[in-house]
């Protein structure tokens, strides 16, 4: 083989490799993206699900607060009964 014929071969296997890094680049980037993607989107579903948890959990909070205010009231009553009694 001759000088030009090689360099010329070696040249093309030059482009050819550099076209392959770039591809397999490109569909590794696209992986990534695709990865991330998946992520962002079980975050968010996490934050609702915490969200719609802690407005569950404030409702309840308020319920069991109103529940203790008239027990509150409830053994008031029931004390100035017992006192009147005595």
């Amino acid at each position: 083989m001759e000088w030009p014929t090689v360099i010329l071969i070696l040249g093309i296997l030059v482009v050819a490799l550099s076209v392959f890094v770039a591809v397999v680049a490109s569909f590794d980037e696209r992986r990534k993206d695709r990865l991330k993607l998946g992520r962002e989107d079980e975050l968010m579903q996490l934050v609702k699900r915490y969200e719609q948890l802690a407005e569950n959990t404030m409702d309840a909070q308020k319920r069991i607060a109103t529940d203790v205010a008239e027990l509150r009231t409830r053994a008031t009553a029931i004390e100035k009964i017992l006192r009147s009694v005595e």
